[in-house]
């Protein structure tokens, strides 16, 4: 049977991935197509031919990303052993990604595509889409730490994974913006003892406060003879 069209002159692949650095460095409207296929080395026809448009490579980008150089931190996050110790795992993955990005771009997901034309829309609404599945899988492991007996029965899990979510993004703006990777471990430090304060006083005893401490020492001096 003969074969319909000409074979690829290029691998696909490695072109993916080199649009994938161009949209991490530059995020999506910034990146033009012209930019585009002079990475990629390839010609308009065979553009459109293998990726159909700008936005529908940015999608294969992002996927790409996201099981590749991005995937570091929700891999932290499944895989690290106690839930204090998974999110501050996940939270020093997001510093190194956002580190390593190029031109310091910050994590793709969170700043590749924020403020966008009306046509652009979709696409945003799909990045936003996929930032909430972050914090899905924040709240997934703080409540199983929850469960486990590693987290506080009375975390607020809900407002904590939102908060964890939120620093994350932090990181990748402060990363743009020429913080150092000892800047950005110490932010993380900070933002765990939020949770770190939130076990200790879950772990205190309900003893005796201060005041009736007091009561029951003044009333034994009382029944000292003078």
């Amino acid at each position: 049977m003969a074969v319909r069209g000409r074979p690829r002159s290029f691998d696909r692949d490695a072109a993916l991935a080199q649009a994938m650095s161009l949209f991490w460095a530059k995020g999506y409207e910034a990146t033009q197509l012209a930019d585009l296929m002079a990475a990629m080395k390839i010609n308009p026809p065979s553009f459109y031919a293998a990726f159909g448009s700008k936005e529908q490579l940015f999608r294969e980008a992002v996927e790409l990303y996201l099981a590749t150089r991005g995937a570091g931190s929700m891999k932290a996050l499944a895989e690290t052993a106690h839930a204090r110790d998974a999110i501050q795992a996940m939270l020093l993955a997001s510093a190194d990604i956002a580190l390593a990005s190029p031109s310091r771009g910050g994590c793709l997901v969170s700043l590749g595509l924020v403020n966008c034309q009306s046509q652009n829309l979709p696409l945003r609404e799909h990045m936003r889409a996929l930032r909430r599945e972050t914090v899905a899988l924040i709240h997934q492991r703080l409540e199983q730490g929850v469960v486990d007996g590693e987290l506080p029965a009375g975390l607020d899990v809900p407002r904590t994974a939102t908060y964890y979510a939120m620093v994350m993004q932090g990181l990748s703006l402060q990363a743009q913006d020429g913080a150092s990777a000892e800047e950005l471990a110490g932010v993380v430090a900070t933002a765990m003892s939020a949770l770190d304060q939130d076990q200790a006083s879950a772990s205190k005893p309900a003893g005796r406060t201060g005041g009736s401490t007091k009561k029951q020492g003044a009333a034994a001096r009382g029944r000292r003879r003078p």
